[in-house]
């Protein structure tokens, strides 16, 4: 509980910025997007609490802990199971009759947006991922933690969602979507030896595949993006169970 809260107290000068000066990043991407250190800030001044510059420099190490991720498959869903995700979207919206533009995908801003929004999620999972989530596991099991965290995650982005002028209808199927992809997140991370990186690769192609979505991401429809994440997070779900969602139980690394 005080990671959260401080998370939040945290988070509040972004909101204010954010809120004043009505800034966006990116098309529907308000300022309060930058509160996306605070989740690693909020970890890494209580790693430092409990055990001083050592904890906080083993977590900030976790950053890119790639050698945890033994077998290479994994990086297979981790980079493009969200690109499937949004493809499954785009012709779901094109058979329905939205008259969705074709992708125009530039190679050289793409991969601006990729390091923009890796910096972003790593902040995001060093505290989600890397400091939450493995506690959380041991107390409630991998499927209800990561519904939890879902939670809180999708909350923790109202206040820049509101600044973003999203309906209430868009945020409620977007929040489905969010806590889904969680599930789907705490997944890869217990299947890669609980890699950070390999949970901010994935949380990163979240944000790159919204918004490289047909013009800046206007076209993205929570509902049915939200609806096929759902349906894979149960997938998983099913196939590798909900108590750690592996096919073995595995220990904190």
């Amino acid at each position: 509980m005080v990671f959260f809260a401080l998370v939040l107290a945290l988070s509040i000068p972004f909101w204010v910025i954010g809120a004043v000066t009505g800034l966006q990043l990116l098309p529907g991407l308000p300022v309060a997007a930058l509160a996306a250190v605070t989740p690693g800030l909020a970890a890494l001044i209580l790693c430092h609490r409990e055990n001083g510059p050592a904890g906080a420099k083993a977590l900030l190490t976790r950053a890119f802990d790639y050698k945890r991720i033994r077998a290479n498959v994994w990086y297979a869903p981790t980079l493009l199971l969200m690109p499937v995700v949004m493809a499954l979207s785009f012709g779901v919206m094109r058979l329905s009759g939205t008259p969705v533009p074709a992708p125009r995908i530039a190679v050289l801003p793409t991969l601006v947006l990729s390091a923009v929004f890796f910096v972003g999620a790593l902040g995001e999972e060093l505290g989600w991922s890397g400091y939450a989530i493995d506690p959380m596991q041991a107390r409630w099991g991998a499927l209800w933690a990561s519904i939890m965290l879902g939670v809180f995650w999708a909350v923790y982005h109202y206040v820049g969602l509101a600044q973003a002028y999203r309906s209430v209808e868009w945020v409620a199927w977007w929040s489905l979507g969010t806590v889904a992809t969680r599930v789907v997140i705490v997944w890869l991370y217990n299947n890669t030896g609980r890699s950070v990186f390999a949970a901010a690769l994935f949380h990163m192609m979240i944000n790159l595949t919204w918004q490289l979505f047909p013009v800046d991401g206007s076209f993205y429809d929570p509902r049915i993006t939200g609806l096929i994440s759902a349906l894979a997070a149960m997938i998983i779900v099913v196939i590798w169970g909900p108590r750690t969602l592996t096919r073995h139980r595995q220990g904190a690394a």
